[in-house]
């Protein structure tokens, strides 16, 4: 079993390094530049994002009675928007993809700023210096994206190349970890089934995905459509970090984290085939840009 667990660090670690990796080879910047110059789009996502979504986890793991293990994984699901995957959901739902690219930049970056500072506050019982849950964010997350970025940016045709690989490798890991995540942690996954805590993240998911959407005003449907999609979708590689970093952590936590895959990818494949299939007429047709609902 102690091998075992070594196996699932190690995928941990490539589930993390890949989806940012993925995230940053698909990412182009002139795409992103045109959402990130929209003051509404970018303080919404800020609003929703880091303030009302990890207060409503927060809310929700603190009214829900469910072991305190996998609050703090509700917790940490809560502070983390935005999926590798967001670009593929938007699409189907005919949203606007440089809005997609804009919040999935913004996102990245912002949570790697953000979790060392709130974990500690949100998260108490995950006891660690600032630096301890941003250095896995920084190694993990911030410089594959990075790298991702830079040969998007500089090799275009390069990374047009790796990415399929650099998925289908990330694909492959998740589905892996996942199994290695129900053999180490068999007990723990069976608590999971029998207790409050799936309840919990389904209201936390059918939050993240309806309200964005209906409750952001002055601003287009399409960008609309990129927030509800982004928030629906989870970090999961940022909200594992902590977990990886810190020693000692309940095993319970690192399940409700895991369970993000199911609930995050059921909500976002849902409300994107909805929006696709209430898209506006060719008139109305995404364009982006803010304006009245």
């Amino acid at each position: 079993m102690a091998t075992l667990e070594v196996v699932l660090k190690v995928t941990l670690v490539i589930f993390m390094v890949g989806n940012l990796l993925d995230m940053g080879l698909r990412l182009r910047m002139s795409d992103a530049l045109r959402g990130l110059r929209d003051a509404r789009f970018v303080m919404a996502s800020l609003l929703w994002g880091f303030v009302v979504l990890p207060s409503l986890a927060y809310a929700i793991a603190a009214i829900v009675p469910m072991a305190r293990p996998f609050a703090i994984g509700l917790t940490l699901l809560g502070m983390a928007p935005c999926a590798p995957f967001l670009p593929p959901m938007v699409e189907r739902a005919r949203g606007d993809i440089g809005y997609a690219a804009a919040f999935m930049l913004l996102a990245s970056v912002v949570t790697v700023i953000y979790m060392p500072l709130m974990v500690p506050l949100l998260a108490g019982d995950l006891a660690a210096s600032a630096w301890t849950i941003a250095k896995p964010l920084v190694l993990f997350l911030l410089i594959p994206l990075a790298i991702g970025l830079g040969l998007q940016h500089r090799f275009a045709a390069l990374a047009a190349k790796l990415h399929p690989a650099v998925k289908k490798g990330t694909a492959i890991d998740t589905l892996l970890m996942l199994v290695l995540c129900a053999v180490v942690y068999g007990k723990e996954f069976l608590e999971l089934v029998g207790s409050h805590a799936i309840g919990a993240q389904i209201v936390f998911f059918a939050a993240a995905t309806v309200l964005p959407y209906v409750l952001t005003f002055g601003i287009a449907r399409s960008p609309r459509i990129v927030l509800s999609l982004g928030m629906a979708t989870r970090n999961l590689g940022a909200a594992f970090a902590p977990l990886f970093a810190i020693h000692g952590v309940d095993n319970r936590a690192m399940v409700m984290v895991a369970f993000g895959v199911l609930m995050q990818a059921s909500f976002s494949f849902a409300a994107a085939n909805f929006y696709g299939r209430h898209a506006p007429t060719a008139a109305e047709a995404p364009g982006g840009g803010t304006g009245a609902a």
